[in-house]
């Protein structure tokens, strides 16, 4: 009998540390949540505040002035001179959606030549994509700009788009993810079957990797999407026609006479939008991939 009181009080201790641990966790992660979405939040609610309203305090519950502040936007004159959002959607798309194309597909072609294919220079070809990507991009600024005015492509997308083409980091974390998890039998099993490098790549390996091409999607068309350093540096005129979301909203930002800060956090709600779509779309792969890797047959 007292042996069972005792492996009874036993389990009883475990079980209490295993719900604790747990809400421990819960708790961790409820903080981080809020770490990260309660600035979101206060963004998205002081876009529906008045300029008076947001000057006296945080406030957490949404009003009614989204509208009068898009039409301040639209009709001050100074904003509208240089802040159309339609417009600078559409090149922040241009640029952001093709450079995340560009950067995806390729480094993922390079991640998959590093872990399928055996070559003398693997390992030294590995170690030198690691050291680019620690070069900040500051450092090549100014013969960057040099090239780009010899070439003539100043207030052109084009030096925004071609270099996403390498992307280091993003070549370093496929070629994990396809380390820990892509099997290279079936790599082997579709050359057998007469398919060539090319055909399994785009067929076999893209499927199977789907997860991660999410994540770097998303990543990338972030980066790109909110990359004003560069962007400001090649579409050097400031053509209200031509500059991106980022360009426009720090313009907006800028103004320092007669600032409505309502029409600021409405400008800045109105660029995180596409973010917000892309994210959406591309994480139920995420979610899918995840769910795939938990079961084992």
């Amino acid at each position: 009998m007292s042996k069972k009181i005792t492996y009874d009080s036993d389990k009883g201790g475990y079980q209490n540390k295993v719900i604790m641990k747990s809400a421990a966790i819960y708790a961790a992660l409820i903080l981080l949540t809020l770490i990260c979405l309660v600035p979101i939040w206060i963004l998205i609610v002081n876009a529906t505040r008045s300029h008076n309203e947001i000057i006296s305090g945080i406030s957490l519950i949404p009003k009614g002035y989204l509208a009068e502040n898009m039409k301040t936007l639209k009709e001050n004159s100074l904003y509208n001179k240089f802040f159309h959002p339609l417009i600078g959607m559409r090149n922040s798309l241009i640029i952001a959606g093709l450079c995340c194309g560009l950067t995806v597909f390729f480094s993922g072609m390079t991640a998959y030549g590093l872990v399928v294919y055996d070559f003398k220079l693997k390992d030294p070809a590995f170690v030198f994509i690691l050291a680019v990507m620690m070069v900040p991009t500051q450092v090549t600024a100014v013969g960057f700009m040099k090239l780009l005015i010899n070439m003539n492509l100043l207030d052109s997308y084009i030096p925004l788009i071609v270099p996403a083409i390498a992307a280091p980091a993003i070549v370093f974390f496929m070629r994990q993810y396809m380390l820990s998890s892509f099997p290279l039998d079936i790599i082997e099993a579709a050359r057998i079957d007469g398919s060539n490098e090319f055909r399994t790549f785009l067929t076999i390996s893209i499927p199977m990797m789907k997860p991660a091409f999410a994540v770097q999607a998303i990543f990338a068309f972030i980066s790109k999407w909110n990359d004003y350093y560069n962007q400001s540096l090649v579409l050097v005129s400031g053509k209200p026609n031509q500059i991106t979301m980022p360009m426009m909203v720090q313009k907006v930002i800028a103004i320092d006479r007669n600032a409505d800060y309502g029409a600021n956090y409405t400008a800045i709600f109105l660029s995180i939008i596409p973010v917000v779509v892309i994210y959406i779309i591309l994480s139920r792969f995420i979610i899918g991939g995840v769910a795939a890797g938990g079961v084992k047959e």
